[in-house]
């Protein structure tokens, strides 16, 4: 397993040959530099960095970007170097932070050249630092280990350099931001070339918005820290995963989660491409609806986005819903900060001047000021009202089209059910929405498989109309949304190729797993007490070990008979009762190794009464996605900065529609288990 360093622990490496993986939310530098035995680097030939990336055993990235892998090769390594500094810079003279405190904390790990990650390191504590020490490579008695430094320098990489007793520091800071800012680190990567690019408008349906090119989304993170599978990911790009991570992964909304993960132990970069999608052009979408009336805006039609089939092109339809809501709001609230500081730089100029604090004359700019101010809002509000109208009147027309992985449970498209024989390309885990337009949600899209694991949080929490749930009425809505997660990707996996296991320790969630208990769709009746789960822990512990040496060893032909290979979901309600610091490393392995090899992770607790585990807790937190039983706005979108709305896919009061496609889901199973 990895070893999670914290700051002056060190950790013996494997090898010589290792790759050093560099994730941060925002674009940085990434070097390194060649110590002897006391740390000091002797002359800039010693330093690797964008504008020289290769020396002896050691090479670094030629850009500025939020995600690193450098090379190393200690063997290679001069004799006389007896240190290998990993370390970070922000880029200086752009738009970009300025400091490390302004940003999430980068996470640095090492790893084999198969992928297995040997050590990490979240460099947390960071405050007005610009460049920091991250790793250090270091021989002792012959042999290298690793050791987590995280030492900041608020004077930059100047700064660091100095501290080496590098005579040429400034010099040096100088000539690598320099070969940043001129273009020889090229800024942020491409997004995956299989990842869907903004949807090009076809006039059946004009996006709405501000207009003009749009970046490349980032799919919002937790606010609570959660990063990005970086997705990872996933990673709404926003409803989506654009570009860096998205509120869901890979799909309008999470963490990156975007199409087949990359086989484990594999060098090159994820395949985010669907793995039955061809890789040609795709086809034009279906013709247009009659042009509207002039004047008017034109009809919306669903599926007018590109792509090779219906379902491909209403996902990437509500992915520009996503981007065209999340770009108008956006407007919107940029052109009231402008009104605002406008009126406030008016009455300041009205009350510099003495004459004016008293009489009429003041009076009369005040309200000037406060006219102009209620005008400009007034336009923006209007701007922004129509483009939601339009975006109200799409999802009108899409909503009823959605399959039923997409759709809600409300949608007729549920009473059509029938087991189906392939995987959808994503999965519908809520709705999103914004406060200033309230009157539209987009569905929330996760793409399958899925990369990251699930954290319903039972947590006390206010919901929209401001009231509260006690505990325990949170406790069973956070069951109940964990069951509708599962009997949905119970529905949409075909016969035989999803299993879900319960673990329910103190068997507080009897009621609330009844959907799936009666329906007879687990793979064994939920497991109570200690024993119970220990025996399903060590069970899928030991399917992920299995799996990932068959697949390392290049023979996955050769697991044992009688090993269920579907995709497997294992429920963990009231966590942590019930559970040891070995129960916690097997669940936080499970959301580390499992997704790779199809074991996926959903957590039913209270993150406040799991805090009592400490730092042994964080990582397991920090890799699945919080999701909440009632309506939070806890999606942040860090494309346009927006905290999103999250709303939970309940089922309607009084509906069977759940029970029915259990239902349907059971007798499929047992018809192939014959």
């Amino acid at each position: 397993m990895t070893a999670e360093l914290t700051r002056g622990q060190n950790h013996p490496l494997p090898g010589a040959r290792l790759e050093i993986r560099v994730s941060a939310g925002t674009p940085v530098v990434a070097g390194a530099t060649l110590g002897d035995e006391d740390g000091t680097v002797h002359g800039v030939a010693q330093v690797a960095h964008p504008g020289a990336p290769t020396l002896p055993g050691l090479e670094v990235s030629r850009q500025a970007a939020a995600d690193h892998r450098l090379a190393v090769d200690l063997d290679a390594v001069p004799d006389a170097v007896h240190r290998v500094s990993v370390l970070l810079a922000l880029p200086t003279g752009g738009r970009g932070p300025a400091r490390f405190g302004a940003v999430a904390a980068p996470f640095v790990a090492v790893t084999g050249l198969d992928g297995a990650e040997v050590a990490s390191y979240t460099i947390t504590g960071l405050e007005a630092e610009s460049a920091v020490v991250a790793l250090e490579l270091y021989r002792r008695q012959g042999a290298w280990k690793v050791r987590a430094v995280g030492q900041g320098y608020a004077g930059g990489l100047a700064e660091l350099f100095a501290d080496q007793q590098l005579p040429q520091a400034h010099q040096l800071a100088g000539s690598i931001h320099e070969a940043v800012a001129s273009g020889l680190a090229r800024s942020v990567p491409a997004p995956p070339a299989a990842a869907p690019a903004h949807r090009p408008d076809q006039g059946t349906a004009p996006r709405t918005g501000t207009g003009g090119s749009v970046p490349p989304a980032s799919s919002p993170y937790d606010s609570q820290g959660a990063p990005g599978s970086g997705p990872g990911p996933q990673g709404p790009g926003a409803p989506g995963q654009h570009g860096a991570q998205q509120p869901y992964p890979g799909g309008p909304g999470e963490p990156a989660t975007a199409g087949q993960p990359a086989e484990p132990g594999g060098d090159g970069p994820i395949d985010y491409s669907h793995p039955r999608r061809q890789t040609a052009a795709p086809p034009p979408p279906p013709p247009a609806a009659p042009p509207a009336e002039p004047g008017r805006p034109a009809r919306p039609v669903a599926g007018d986005a590109t792509g090779w089939s219906m379902e491909e092109r209403l996902y990437n339809q509500v992915w520009g819903m996503f981007e065209d809501l999340a770009r108008t709001t956006a407007a919107y609230r940029s052109a009231v900060d402008f009104a605002d500081s406008r009126m406030e730089k008016e009455l300041d100029q009205v009350l510099s001047d003495p004459r004016n604090r008293i009489g009429g004359q003041g009076d009369a700019a005040r309200e000037a000021a406060r006219a102009r101010h209620g005008e400009l809002v007034a336009q923006a509000r209007e701007v922004l009202d129509r483009d939601v109208a339009q975006l109200v009147a799409e999802a009108e027309v899409v909503e009823p089209a959605l399959p039923a992985a997409f759709a809600r449970w409300d949608n007729p498209v549920w009473h059509a059910y029938r087991v189906p024989m392939e995987i959808p390309m994503a999965l519908r885990l809520g709705d999103l929405h914004l406060p200033e337009a309230d009157r539209i949600r987009i569905p929330m899209l996760i793409r399958l498989p899925l990369e990251r694991g699930l954290w319903i949080d039972s947590g006390r929490s206010a919901s929209l109309d401001g009231s509260f749930a006690d505990s325990h009425e949170m406790r069973r809505l956070g069951l109940e949304t964990a069951v509708a997660h599962a009997a949905r990707l119970l529905a949409v996996y075909p016969p035989g190729e999803f299993t879900v296991h319960v673990i329910d320790p103190a068997g507080s969630g009897a009621q609330a797993l009844a959907p799936l208990v009666h329906s007879g769709v687990l793979a064994a009746p939920p497991a109570q007490g200690a024993a119970g789960a220990t025996e399903v822990l060590s069970r899928l512990t030991e399917r992920v070990d299995l799996v990932q040496m068959a697949l390392r060893g290049g023979a996955p032909d050769a697991l044992p008979p009688g090993l269920d290979t579907s995709h497997q979901l294992l429920i963990v309600n009231d966590f942590p009762h019930g559970f040891d610091d070995r129960a916690v490393n097997q669940l936080r392995y499970l959301a580390d190794e499992g997704p790779a090899v199809g074991v996926h992770l959903m957590m039913v607790a209270d993150r406040e009464e799991s805090s009592g585990f400490g730092p042994l807790l964080d990582p397991l937190w920090r890799s699945l996605l919080r999701l909440t039983p009632v309506a939070e706005d806890h999606l942040a979108d860090p494309w346009v900065g927006h905290a999103w709305t999250y709303e939970p896919p309940l089922v309607p009061p009084g509906s069977q529609v759940l029970q029915q496609v259990l239902a349907q889901v059971a007798a499929a199973r047992r018809s192939w288990d014959r």
